[in-house]
């Protein structure tokens, strides 16, 4: 999505950050179509692992008449996933990749040095209340892939790694854990996956990656004694094992994690960058709107009428 509560947000850095165990209580905005919540970044918490942003969006029904409709915008420095649980969402992008994101399946867009998109519920044959529901995340990409071309990616839920039994069903997104991996290739070491546990199932997180967190999307879980609730995320210590329980009505959880990055990273409306420079050269690349000569940015092909411009400040 397009949408920052703060274009130029105080994140913590360094040793700081590591040394953080708490509990995140997102961020509540209407967007209009739905509410969405945002964990990350947050103002103790710029990132875990890779990832730098994480929004929930819905659950809502969106009507015929009040849909999503995000007009093209740009990105650099980051990778996108957006997860659905229910609903469907037109994604466009300046690579010409059309495709709709739909429930379980994982659409990873790596915007390098840059890279502009749309996303919508533009289905013309939408006549009913359409539930929607989901969760959007950024990865912040490493130093060394800030640069590199955009790509576009993706895989269906049945090409995702599937580990159910004792209760519990949880779907590989990204990167490995468990002993699996999942199809999509990442840029650096992280894992994401959507858990879902029946009542009093258990969940170990996986012990091979240095940062870990656990969102609480329905339902409830215990962890080490203390229970939270949805809308929660928890963000553990490095090396210590960690086990959540789920509670009397059972669980869904979204895990995530994996390798912290070479340091902070500055975040300015769409833009995640190691460098201010890098920032400002990409704000001043998308306020010429110069489409054709621009080597950086485009506009998505069927979906280059009108665009998101550069905000003021």
């Amino acid at each position: 999505m397009s949408w920052n509560p703060a274009l130029d947000p105080h994140c913590p850095t360094g040793d700081a950050v590591d040394a953080i165990d708490t509990v995140i209580i997102p961020r509540a905005r209407d967007l209009g179509a739905f509410e969405v919540r945002r964990a990350l970044p947050a103002p103790r918490r710029q990132m875990v692992g890779p990832f730098i942003f994480f929004d929930q969006m819905g659950p809502a029904e969106l009507l015929p008449t009040r849909r999503l409709d995000v007009r093209p915008h740009p990105h650099i420095g980051l990778a996108t996933i957006s997860y659905l649980y229910r609903g469907r969402m037109h994604h466009r992008d300046s690579l010409g990749t059309d495709q709709w994101i739909e429930p379980g399946a994982v659409n990873w867009m790596v915007a390098g040095q840059g890279i502009t998109h749309s996303e919508r519920t533009d289905d013309e044959t939408q006549r009913d209340p359409m539930p929607f529901f989901g969760i959007q995340t950024w990865v912040a990409l490493p130093k060394d892939h800030e640069d590199r071309a955009p790509e576009f990616h993706h895989a269906p839920g049945s090409a995702l790694p599937l580990m159910q039994g004792e209760g519990k069903q949880v779907r590989l997104i990204l990167g490995s854990a468990w002993g699996e991996r999942a199809p999509v290739a990442t840029a650096s070491e992280m894992f994401y996956a959507d858990a879902v546990l029946q009542p009093g199932a258990q969940i170990p997180l996986p012990e091979d990656h240095e940062d870990r967190g656990a969102y609480v999307v329905e339902g409830s879980v215990t962890v080490a004694g203390d229970d939270f609730d949805s809308g929660r995320m928890m963000v553990f210590r490095p090396g210590d094992r960690v086990s959540l329980r789920a509670g009397p009505q059972g669980a869904r959880l979204m895990l995530l994690g994996g390798a912290t990055l070479e340091g902070p990273r500055h975040i300015w409306w769409n833009f995640v960058a190691s460098s201010k420079e890098r920032i400002e050269e990409a704000k001043e690349a998308w306020r010429r709107a110069d489409w054709h000569s621009n080597p950086r940015f485009h506009l998505p092909p069927g979906d280059d009428a009108d665009y998101i411009p550069l905000p003021e400040r």
